[in-house]
């Protein structure tokens, strides 16, 4: 047996379904997919039984200057050696809330927690108690964290849990406009995207028309415009994603990428919000550990030194080219979508996944990890020569298939 099937079998005694959420190869991934990892440095994986990957996946998007970069480790390796975690809070979380709020142009305050979950339930609450009402408008299909007012698609959450989380489709201004006259005087705020990263769907980068109706709505009806940045943060733009847009949110949730893995969120906010956000009562016990606030600090300086959403953008471009022309040349259609920084790739006519499937197993054993219904993510750690080197091995797979 490997050690990888030999550790699925004690797993399974242990653990139920032998692995759970977004982790699980067992249900969510084409055969050969290892479920276990032995290490990590920069853009490459190692399984438990030495096989060696190019990442495209990014830890689903926190590793975004590398696993293990120098840098940013040491950061957080010196803030853990002499404080980590007290009875309260470390001096650097004043230093990091101050850097996010000279950074991120609609913010004037900072909240830190764990997990996207954390950020995006605290931006409702705000939002609530800023406005004194009930209802919150999410797109329907899109993915805010697995809490149960976000987890329709998914047991052990009853019906009800979703009466004030009415739905919009995301780009459809009209939609949305009925959504928010639906809701009446009892709209508290509006939940958006970066960009349209609905998984196992093709992405679908944000009308500008659309971001700006959304302000509107909310200044018109005073409702919160609250940007979930969670996923894309970072790799979109250094300042809040619908900036691009010309676009300033109220509220922001990020996550993921901000302290390249290590363990931290944060909601952001603008003035009108101070109040409600001092209101509120959300904490927890290791929401104001001190290192993963040094290595954000970090991860801000590496980020911006290296233009990071101009060098994604071009890797991943890199990657997208290159991937087309290996498609028609062997004669297949593929669809890429979504930012070239954030890349997804799925084959045309293939709803049951079947031809995606083969492929990235196919890549898979060719040293390539990526995924075949989610968006894949870039870090600065890839160089030219990575996506080459993972050009060669999708090449054979194309072949393969």
């Amino acid at each position: 047996m490997s050690k990888d099937s030999d550790l699925r079998a004690r797993g399974e005694r242990v653990i139920p379904g032998g692995m759970y959420g977004h982790m699980s190869v067992y249900r969510r991934m084409p055969e050969g997919y290892p479920q276990y990892f032995e290490r990590a440095e920069g853009c490459r994986l190692w399984d438990v039984d030495g096989r060696e990957y190019i990442d495209f996946m990014c830890s689903f998007g926190p590793m975004i200057a590398g696993y293990g970069n120098p840098r940013i480790r040491a950061a957080a390796d010196a803030q853990r050696q002499v404080l980590d975690i007290a009875n309260a809070p470390g001096d650097v979380i004043v230093d990091l809330a101050e850097r996010l709020v000279r950074q991120i142009s609609h913010a004037e305050w900072a909240i830190f927690a764990k997990n996207g979950n954390d950020a995006t339930t605290t931006c409702n609450m705000v939002a609530r108690a800023a406005t004194g009402r009930s209802k919150i408008l999410v797109a329907g299909g899109a993915y805010h964290g697995s809490q149960p007012w976000a987890a329709r698609h998914t047991k052990g959450t009853p019906p009800e849990d979703y009466v004030n989380f009415p739905t919009y489709r995301f780009n459809d201004i009209d939609s949305i406009r009925a959504a928010v006259e639906a809701a009446g005087d009892d709209l508290a705020g509006i939940v958006v995207s970066a960009y349209r990263h609905d998984a196992g769907k093709h992405q679908e980068l944000t009308d500008p028309d659309f971001a700006r109706a959304v302000r509107d709505l909310c200044d018109r009806t005073g409702a919160a415009l609250i940007l979930d940045d969670v996923r894309a943060g970072m790799r979109l733009s250094l300042d809040a994603s619908w900036t691009v847009a010309g676009v300033q949110p109220d509220l922001s949730a990020w996550g993921k990428a901000i302290a390249n893995g290590e363990p931290i969120a944060a909601v952001l906010g603008s003035e009108r919000f101070r109040e409600a956000a001092a209101s509120v009562f959300v904490t927890g016990s290791f929401w104001y550990q001190a290192s993963p606030m040094a290595a954000a600090i970090a991860t801000l300086d590496v980020l911006e030194e290296a233009d990071a959403p101009t060098r994604l953008a071009a890797l991943g471009q890199r990657f997208r080219d290159g991937l087309y022309e290996q498609a028609q040349r062997q004669g297949f259609g593929i669809i890429q979508s979504g930012p070239p920084q954030m890349p997804t790739v799925m084959f045309e006519d293939d709803e049951d996944l079947k031809t995606g499937f083969a492929f990235c197993s196919n890549a898979l054993a060719q040293g390539v990890y990526l995924h075949p219904w989610h968006n894949m993510f870039l870090s600065l750690a890839h160089t030219d020569a990575d996506i080459d080197r993972a050009l060669e091995g999708t090449d054979k797979a194309f072949a393969a298939i």
